[in-house]
């Protein structure tokens, strides 16, 4: 600054012009002094590498009105067990995450929250009081005011309901219906398919008795004589679908197949289509070739009805549930095909584990992802970490999933919808404190984040933006 002054008081001398050169210093100075403030204003606002000590304090005024807001589940399975329309499923035995072990205390809190269950464990003398207390309730809850109380209890507007068919004690005001639709790749003769390993053993036959199911509900006995009156068949049940409430529909090929689907022409489609239609067994090329046509069948038939598309994107139950065929980003493809710009996806459970891949798809428009089963999965410690980084890349392509499901008679949806709930509320509220105390972003805008990922982004998505439930 002193030899700036110097300089200045040198050209004065020079042109002999004194008070142009005042003005000239006045106005330097000033220039000057505003650059030196602006620097350290914009030092100040910097975002950081570390939050800071008032990171709990943050946290604490942000869980505050984050548990107020009302909640849009993108992914569910709502029901009690003995409903069989819960899933187009069953779960394989297998082994489960620690977080869903009966010996979780957040199990027996939730429970508490519920129902006010007496016992500090889900000890299965303690699980009888927990069973004899829902029949009771469920006894002198008629209609579907049972449900309704339940999304009330954990602070849930609309829910959606990933069934083969929605229940007559399911509110059709608060949930929303995902129809599945993977039974259409399966029209053929599956032996080979059910061969394959014990899982699908299990698997096959449920989509078989979904496709018959289907059949009887567009009022066909037998499979069309061609490809065409098979697509007509698939249409007309969309539409009776998206007649009924349906909102999206729903893959869970990962569970079968690769989820890489390949582009073949109609043609081949059509020719393998009658060759296996009267009952013989597809070569396994020939099939997947047929599933990868009818695949995209159902996307733009998806663009044609409004609904979005709802795909599993993660890991799954049972021994031979393959991680490499599931892996989300096998998908890029068809996501990123120019055709389906009119078609919205839904990546259910976020791509988990390759969570922080998936977050990058959503870079395309049309592409969402919900957290669905990692906060059941994952502990609020880790699960934080998985939101905050979506949060800083894509707040605006994130929702919300509970990915409730009636366990057992103990460990209902009941409760996997509070501890899924609990995990969103105090993960969201750990990620946006660290955000806001590292200086990414002020608290409003953590809480127009909130609001995003736990209503918002849904409920634009769905239809429902503006509108609220019964009684809210």
């Amino acid at each position: 600054m002193e030899r700036i002054t110097a300089i200045a008081y040198k050209t004065e001398e020079t042109n002999g012009g004194t008070a142009q050169m005042n003005k000239f210093r006045g106005t330097f100075c000033k220039l000057a002094l505003f650059v030196c403030l602006g620097s350290l204003t914009l030092g100040w606002a910097q975002a950081r590498p570390f939050s800071g000590p008032d990171e709990p304090a943050v946290y604490q005024r942000l869980l505050g009105k984050i548990e107020q807001i009302k909640i849009w589940d993108d992914h569910g399975h709502p029901g009690f067990p003995d409903d069989s329309d819960v899933d187009a499923m069953a779960a394989p035995p297998g082994a489960s995450a620690l977080r869903l072990h009966e010996d979780n205390w957040e199990l027996a809190a939730a429970a508490k929250e519920l129902w006010g269950y007496p016992y500090d464990d889900l000890s299965p003398e303690h699980e009888k009081w927990l069973v004899a207390k829902k029949a009771q309730v469920r006894a002198a809850e008629p209609g579907t005011t049972y449900f309704d109380k339940v999304l009330d209890k954990v602070g849930v507007e609309y829910a959606a309901a990933n069934r083969v068919a929605m229940a007559p004690y399911l509110d059709p005001a608060r949930f929303r219906w995902v129809a599945f639709v993977d039974n259409f790749m399966f029209p053929f003769n599956n032996q080979q398919l059910r061969e394959r390993n014990s899982d699908q053993e299990i698997y096959m036959p449920l989509q078989e008795k979904v496709l018959k199911r289907n059949m009887e509900q567009a009022g066909i006995s037998a499979l069309p004589n061609d490809l065409s009156g098979y697509e007509q068949f698939i249409s007309k049940v969309l539409d009776q679908d998206k007649a009924k409430g349906a909102i999206a529909i729903k893959f869970e090929a990962a569970y079968f197949r690769s989820l890489h689907f390949s582009d073949p022409p109609r043609e081949r489609a059509a020719a393998i289509y009658s060759k296996y239609r009267s009952g013989a067994v597809p070569a396994a090329d020939e099939y997947r070739d047929f599933q990868d046509y009818i695949f995209r069948y159902l996307l733009r038939e998806a663009a044609r009805t409004h609904m979005a598309v709802n795909l599993h994107t993660a890991v799954g139950v049972g021994d031979y549930f393959s991680l490499n065929d599931g892996n989300v980003l096998r998908l890029e493809n068809v996501l990123r095909d120019p055709r389906y710009t009119d078609v919205t996806f839904v990546l259910l459970h976020g791509g988990y584990p390759l969570e922080r891949q998936a977050i990058w798809l959503a870079a395309r428009r049309n592409v969402y992802l919900d957290s669905s089963l990692m906060g059941l999965y994952l502990y609020p410690a880790e699960f934080k970490e998985s939101l905050k980084q979506w949060l800083e890349l894509f707040p605006d392509k994130i929702m919300f999933g509970s990915d409730c499901f009636p366990f057992n008679a103990a460990l209902g949806a009941e409760e996997s919808y509070w501890l899924a709930v609990y995990s969103a509320r105090t993960s969201l509220a750990a990620a946006l404190a660290e955000m806001v105390s590292a200086g990414e972003i002020s608290e409003p805008r953590a809480l127009e984040f909130a609001h995003g990922y736990l209503h918002d982004t849904a409920a634009r998505l769905y239809g429902t933006e503006g509108t609220h439930s019964p009684g809210k």
